[in-house]
């Protein structure tokens, strides 16, 4: 049905607000109005903290305004709400402290509009890649405000042009990534910006990386975090009709999944244990910050918020604790120490390995995050922080590298390739029969029965 998860709405709207309310609780009116005026003037290259540009009272009302915009997008176009859905509105409240505003994401939008009606498809096909890809509002940004050649008019041709390239382009990237990392469109836009820096070396500009960092926020962020995760946990177990007892059950199920994409968990399993996991995984996020030594911020903030979207798509405690473990050891190879910022953020968003981990074995959860620690710091140089999704990027280059070598080394199985439509991830809203699911579990009890049978044969074990 349409309309089986129309609470996501409300609850959204709702979130909002309580996000906006917040911010006018912590500033005055009038430095709010110049906060939100130093966010839109920002070229917001990573990373940008508008916690520490605009004060934490506008970074919180601009990821209230950027939200409320996002979810009447997905109501509007008709786009089915689904898990996917919980995933949008995660990513575009998180990034809307650091990178994302209220101005540079519309013409990125209107191109995917453009491109909708282009292709004479409805647009309610295109509506969540269309958010997605605001990942590159910066390039927006920096277009309008900051380039050689700046102008408004050129920052808005760049987003329309952005806008209508990536549909088809993050189509293309999702299935050779065979499911292995969650910020699909984190890649493919690494990859356009890739293409992008070079052409704008060529004609005199120079964008960069920058650093705007907040600290001393610690205390008051945490309670905010908290609340909200205790009130989700709360919601999960008490407010969505089922006894707790089914919630408990329907999040064991859940933790025994793999994440593999696509792992829409509020179709498989209900409302109530994906409150739950989103509720313990942002209080996992938040305590990774705090263990590590580091700040909570925008850019940490937007990352928690992140992997609670992605709770209801893919990731739960199991297959995000190693990738967690394996930055942290990361840190200390590289001489670093896990508090330096952008390893502060590979922790959190260096997740979306989540089902390398869940799917392989958690070892392999713990090698992918210390690859991941080391080549992040090394992919936004080439992209010269203009993709808000770096650590996607990233995830997807050893996703790439990862699975095959895995499956046909340590495993001696066969390739293949992802055989589901990125579109398929938007467009449904039937709950999913999980009852022959494969998860952690049947995936190690298949192998080993193939094993057996592989070896009464006298022949190698295939995938």
């Amino acid at each position: 049905m349409h309309n089986r998860y129309e609470k996501i709405f409300p609850a959204t709207i709702s979130f909002s607000f309580g996000l906006i309310f917040l911010g006018f609780c912590l500033e005055k009116p009038l430095d709010i109005m110049w906060g939100l005026y130093h966010i839109v003037t920002m070229q917001d290259l990573l990373i940008t903290d508008y916690v520490s540009i605009g004060g934490p009272g506008a970074a919180l009302i601009n990821a209230g305004i950027v939200t409320i915009i996002s979810i009447c997008i997905i109501k509007i176009s008709g786009d089915p709400f689904n898990g996917f859905t919980i995933v949008e509105m995660g990513l575009m409240a998180g990034f809307s402290l650091f990178g994302k505003n209220f101005i540079n994401i519309w013409p990125i939008i209107f191109g995917t509009w453009l491109y909708a009606h282009y292709r004479k498809e409805p647009f309610s096909k295109h509506a969540s890649v269309a958010l997605l890809s605001t990942s590159l509002a910066p390039l927006v940004s920096y277009m309008a405000l900051g380039s050689i050649h700046a102008s408004i008019w050129l920052g808005a041709a760049t987003g329309i042009c952005i806008g209508f390239i990536l549909p088809s382009l993050s189509s293309y990237t999702y299935k050779i990534q065979n499911g292995m990392n969650l910020y699909n469109m984190g890649f493919a836009c690494g990859l356009f910006a890739m293409m992008i820096v070079p052409v704008l070396s060529a004609f005199g500009d120079s964008p960069d990386s920058v650093l705007y960092w907040a600290t001393g926020y610690n205390l008051r962020f945490f309670f905010v975090l908290s609340l909200l995760c205790v009130t989700l946990i709360i919601l999960g177990l008490f407010a969505t009709g089922q006894p707790v007892w089914a919630v408990w059950a329907g999040y064991r199920r859940l933790l025994s999944t793999t994440g593999r994409a696509p792992s829409d968990y509020l179709r498989m399993f209900g409302a109530g244990p994906v409150l739950l996991n989103m509720g313990v995984n942002g209080l996992i996020g938040t305590g990774y910050v705090l263990v590590v030594g580091g700040d909570l911020n925008g850019p940490t903030m937007g990352g928690i918020f992140t992997i609670m979207g992605f709770s209801a798509f893919g990731k739960h405690i199991f297959n995000i604790t190693p990738v967690m473990l394996g930055v942290f050891a990361g840190a200390y190879g590289m001489h670093h120490t896990p508090d330096y910022p952008s390893l502060q953020l590979a922790g959190l968003f260096g997740t979306c390995l989540a089902p390398i981990s869940g799917y392989f074995g958690w070892p392999f959860g713990v090698l992918a995050g210390f690859i991941h620690s080391c080549l992040v710091l090394q992919t936004g140089g080439p992209v010269a922080g203009l993709n808000l999704y770096n650590n996607g990027f990233s995830g997807g280059l050893i996703a790439i590298v990862l699975y095959p070598t895995i499956t046909a080394i340590w495993r001696k199985g066969r390739l293949t390739l992802q055989d589901k439509d990125y579109y398929d991830l938007f467009e449904e809203s039937e709950p999913i029969d999980v009852s022959s699911w494969r998860t952690s579990k049947s995936i190690a009890m298949q192998e080993k029965k193939k094993a057996e049978e592989a070896r009464n044969d006298g022949q190698p074990p295939q995938d």
